[in-house]
């Protein structure tokens, strides 16, 4: 039962959580920070004594607040990252509330059930096979491990390997192609799964970062082994879609595996408008995508999806003596993801579904897209401001005065002003500002008066 000291905490911590969000739109979305000072704000010493609850959150809150950055409002365009709609944050309160453990059905059968419903309105959502299975991960890293251990899983099966029992000393060869393009949590997967990030064939890219299928298939034509192809829909820095469909019949031709990082360009398949984007993206064998970014829910929100079940539960699965059995039908999560006791994710991703529904869902991909193209056409007007890519989705790559030396000081200038923050990149040797529209909440206004603060910070100074 609560004590009235506990009630008293809880309450003025909800109270701060609506402080800052009812600020949020208007606090600095970043600003420079003496990292010594934050450290010495909420650290020195810890106490042999402990202080009282309400105490240490009134204190941390006050101390950290000059290191926090406004990502979850609306002009925050950096590391494409979306913020949290009002439905998902409610949930992700609860999850924290009611402290289930997402580890398996025995653990709660709440969190399995509703990973269940979950994943099944996301296969409908993204058109994906409804027989695929559903890990719900830390994020698209992790995402991208799990489809990639289950290709490593199926394509040793091939050569009679069992690689979850014998592992890979003495293991025959196989093969893993990635994009010149392909994004560094690809390279991350391989590199824990003992496959080797520099062990690669690298295809090459057109000139706005798509994987080439003729260049594709002369590659495969050299190899001899078993394959496993890693694509991408959403490149990072132009937001342009490998050829799905073009490379799934290249890689199936040979037997291969298709694995797709769909980090945030996979949310296109849920738009009418944007769906063509990713056309034959139901054939390929696994894929990856966040939810931080285009559903807009609290950090700690992956998925993966595998078009066949028994290659990711053989992958993932954990087994002890301890593990209560499985009634029939029903889901144990640890199955299908790297880790056994874990936050119960699914929560948050349920409540976003179930208040945007498909309309919303669709629409705030579209309001986005919109918005990065009238940031682009804002920030054209300016003199000698360069537009690198075509803005076929929510990135939107520019330069100045074609100088590495300006494009890094008005990067600078931005982050430090405050107005909004977006992140430096680099492309095609070119340093270069990216600008990524993700968040539910940001409007023409926050497009209008960010434009107009880098424009405005672009001028060279007195």
């Amino acid at each position: 039962m609560l004590q009235a000291s506990d009630r008293a905490l809880l309450k003025k911590t909800h109270n701060l959580a609506l402080e800052f969000l009812e600020t949020l739109k208007d606090r600095p979305v970043g600003r420079p920070v003496d990292f010594g000072a934050l450290v010495e704000s909420a650290g020195g010493p810890l106490a042999s004594e402990g202080e009282l609850p309400i105490q240490v959150i009134e204190h941390l809150a006050k101390a950290i607040e000059p290191g926090l950055v406004a990502t979850a409002g609306p002009r925050y365009f950096g590391f494409v990252i979306g913020g949290s709609v009002p439905a998902a944050l409610a949930a992700d309160w609860l999850t924290s509330a009611w402290d289930q453990n997402g580890f398996s059905y025995a653990s709660s059968p709440a969190a399995a059930a509703v990973e269940d419903i979950a994943a099944r309105w996301l296969l409908d959502i993204f058109g994906l096979p409804r027989g695929s299975s559903v890990g719900f991960t830390t994020g698209c890293t992790m995402a991208n491990f799990t489809g990639l251990a289950a290709a490593r899983h199926s394509l040793f099966r091939q050569l009679d390997w069992d690689v979850e029992r014998q592992g890979l000393m003495g293991a025959p060869p196989v093969t893993v192609v990635t994009s010149e393009e392909s994004h560094v949590s690809i390279f991350a997967g391989l590199q824990m799964l003992g496959l080797g990030r520099d062990r690669v064939v690298r295809v090459p890219a057109d000139e706005q970062g798509r994987m080439q299928p003729r260049e594709l298939r002369c590659a495969l034509a050299e190899i001899r082994t078993p394959v496993l192809v890693c694509a991408q829909t959403g490149n990072v820095n132009t937001g342009s879609f490998d050829p799905v469909l073009d490379i799934a019949e290249c890689v199936h031709e040979r037997g291969g595996w298709l694995h797709v990082d769909g980090a945030f360009g996979l949310w296109a398949a849920a738009s009418p408008a944007y769906r063509e984007l990713v056309r034959g993206i139901e054939l390929a064998d696994s894929i990856a995508v966040d939810c931080h970014k285009w559903l807009n829910v609290p950090y700690d929100s992956g998925l993966v999806f595998v078009r066949d079940p028994a290659a990711h539960h053989t992958a993932m699965s954990l087994s002890a003596a301890y593990y209560a059995p499985l009634p029939d039908h029903a889901r144990d999560n640890h199955n299908w993801v790297p880790e056994a006791s874990r936050r119960s994710r699914g929560f948050a991703i349920y409540a976003a579904l179930r208040s945007l529904g498909r309309k919303g869902i669709a629409d705030t991909i579209e309001r986005c897209c919109a918005l990065a193209r009238r940031m682009a056409d804002r920030l054209a007007q300016g003199s000698e401001v360069q537009i690198l890519n075509d803005v076929v989705l929510n990135q939107v790559l520019v330069r100045f005065a074609d100088s590495d030396a300006l494009t890094a000081e008005v990067i600078r200038r931005v982050q430090e002003d405050g107005t909004c923050w977006l992140s430096a990149t680099t492309w095609h040797g070119m340093h270069a500002m990216r600008t990524s529209v993700s968040n539910w909440s940001t409007s023409e206004e926050d497009i209008d008066i960010s434009a107009a603060a880098i424009l405005r910070l672009a001028k060279p100074t007195p």
